[in-house]
C-alpha cells in the first residue's frame, strides 16, 4: 500500500524523519509530499526542501519525495494511494488532525487517515522552534540532522555554534 505523508516540511526535523522511518516499514512506499502553499512564507524554496528531504531519506528504499499544490486527497488518489499519514506530537495536534481527517474523508471515503504518535524524545520538536531557535544562532543540530542545520545557519547567516 501506498502512503502519503504530506507537509510543508520547512524543513524536515528529526521528528518527521523518525516518523519516515517507523511507516517506512509498516507500508509498501512512502511518498512525503511538500505542499505547495501560497498561503504560507516559507524559508526554504519547494526545491531545496525536497532535496533536504531526499538527502535524508536517500537510505530509505522505499522513500520518494515529490511536491503537490491544491487538495491532499486528490493528490492521494493522483498518486494512487490508500492512506494520509500524520504525526502526533500534543494533544491539539490531535485535534487539528482529526478535524482535517474527518473532513478528507468527505472528500474521498477510500483513503484512510493513519496517526502516528511521535517518540516521546522528539515530541516537542516543530520546524516553526527550529527556525526560531536557527534565526537568533542557537544550536538546533538535536532537531535536524547536520546538513539541515548547515542550511538554517547559512541563510540566517550565523556561523555553526
Amino acid at each position: 500500500m501506498i502512503a502519503i505523508y504530506p507537509g510543508s516540511f520547512d524543513p524536515i526535523t528529526l521528528g518527521h524523519l523518525d516518523l519516515i522511518n517507523r511507516s517506512s516499514i509498516l507500508f509498501d512506499q512512502i511518498i512525503v509530499a511538500v505542499l505547495k502553499n501560497p498561503n504560507k512564507k516559507p524559508l526554504f524554496t519547494i526545491e531545496k526542501r525536497i532535496q533536504q528531504i531526499k538527502d535524508c531519506t536517500k537510505n530509505i528504499s522505499n522513500v520518494e519525495v515529490d511536491s503537490f499544490s491544491g487538495l491532499t486527497v486528490e493528490y492521494a488518489k493522483m498518486k494512487q494511494a490508500g492512506v494520509l499519514l500524520r504525526g502526533l506530537r500534543v494533544m491539539s495536534d490531535f485535534e487539528q488532525e482529526l478535524q482535517m481527517a474527518h473532513i478528507n474523508k468527505t472528500l474521498e471515503n477510500k483513503i484512510e487517515t493513519i496517526f502516528l504518535a511521535t517518540n516521546t524524545e522528539l515530541s516537542f520538536i516543530s520546524s516553526s522552534v527550529v527556525k526560531e531557535i536557527a534565526k537568533f544562532g542557537g544550536s538546533v543540530e538535536h532537531l535536524v540532522t547536520p546538513n539541515i542545520a548547515q542550511d538554517l545557519y547559512s541563510i540566517n547567516n550565523y556561523s555553526c555554534p
